[in-house]
């Protein structure tokens, strides 16, 4: 439900373009407490011991650092915060919206105004309650281009664009979906536009979408975006399971190869790719045959396909190396954001 086009920002923007004038920019969110960026680039060059974690902790305690594991509730520690608080900081970038053209502003990247951005994200952060309360909701056959048709089915159906009612909208659904998910079995399967998801990667599911469609409305306006390493990690669940139903089945065709895919100071996971197919496993390889390194908000922009590869590799912010490095700049472009 994301609106992209599968990794590159079209006609060539790059990711200094799309800064937000006056707000954070990505290096800000990345690199708290005043580190510069030459901090995070590694100097003297990671191993690829350092991929694999020997030792280290473990990934949920990356996830839910100090925080109650999965267990404890139906949704993990902070996730319920993270929509709660995503959710109001959109409110927040469109309560700034003034002047009876706002609607129509145009959003970075898309075909939407401002209006059309936020009217989305208030239907679908109703649909994502709905399905948390275990109604079912076709939206889509799951493909990227069935999703889109969707949307926009959905928006020809849907009045408001006004900034301000939506963003009480957006707010006050991202509210009933923890209301509903708290009702729910952990284990409980719900089906969703992606495929059937326990109720905790479903909110991850709605934080990765708020967060994607959010930095948009942040940036259509100038302000600053609500992204940071915490609720990056946050999105991971989500991000692994989608991964397989949203590959790009061209950009895979005849590939064999095994990915290390790292966050900078957190988590770390694998991707195999064997001719066509694609399977994500919680832990990275051994041996992988390229190990990928990013900072926590690039790699969500890239893989919500925000952001290009090329100028985030250039700025340091993602680092390839291996047996295969050339491969971490195809990595993104494997997958179509639906």
């Amino acid at each position: 439900m994301v609106r992209g086009t599968g990794g590159a920002l079209p006609g060539g923007a790059t990711e200094a373009e799309g800064a937000p004038p006056g707000g954070r920019t990505e290096t800000d969110e990345v690199l708290p407490g005043g580190r510069t960026e030459a901090d995070e680039v590694l100097p003297g060059g990671p191993t690829e011991a350092d991929e694999v974690l020997p030792g280290g902790p473990t990934e949920a305690d990356e996830v839910l650092p100090g925080g109650p594991t999965e267990a404890d509730g139906v949704l993990p520690g902070g996730l319920a915060e993270a929509i709660r608080g995503t959710a109001e900081d959109i409110a927040s970038v469109l309560r700034t919206a003034a002047g009876p053209d706002a609607a129509g502003l145009p959003v970075p990247r898309s075909t939407w105004t401002l209006g059309e951005a936020a009217a989305h994200l208030a239907q679908a952060n109703a649909l994502m309650a709905e399905l948390a309360a275990g109604h079912e909701r076709p939206h889509g056959d799951g493909t990227p281009g069935s999703l889109a048709a969707a949307n926009e089915l959905a928006l020809a159906g849907f009045g408001e664009r006004e900034p301000g009612p939506l963003a009480e909208m957006i707010t006050a659904q991202a509210a009933a979906f923890l209301a509903a998910v708290e009702d729910r079995d952990p284990d409980a399967p719900l089906t969703t536009p992606l495929g059937v998801m326990r109720p905790a990667v479903l909110g991850s599911y709605l934080l990765t979408h708020m967060l994607g469609h959010g930095y948009d409305l942040a940036l259509a306006l100038g302000r600053p975006h609500m992204l940071d390493a915490h609720r990056v990690e946050l999105t991971l669940p989500f991000m692994r399971e989608a991964m397989p139903r949203v590959t790009d089945p061209a950009a895979v065709a005849g590939l064999t190869a095994r990915f290390a895919v790292r966050l900078r100071g957190g988590p770390a996971f694998g991707v195999a790719v064997t001719d066509g197919t694609v399977e994500v496993s919680h832990a990275p390889p051994a041996r992988p045959d390229c190990t990928i390194l990013t900072e926590p908000v690039a790699f969500l922009l890239l893989g919500l396909g925000r952001a290009d590869p090329w100028p985030v590799i250039a700025r340091g912010k993602a680092l390839g190396w291996g047996r295969k490095p050339w491969l971490a700049p195809r990595f993104p472009r494997l997958f179509r954001a639906p």
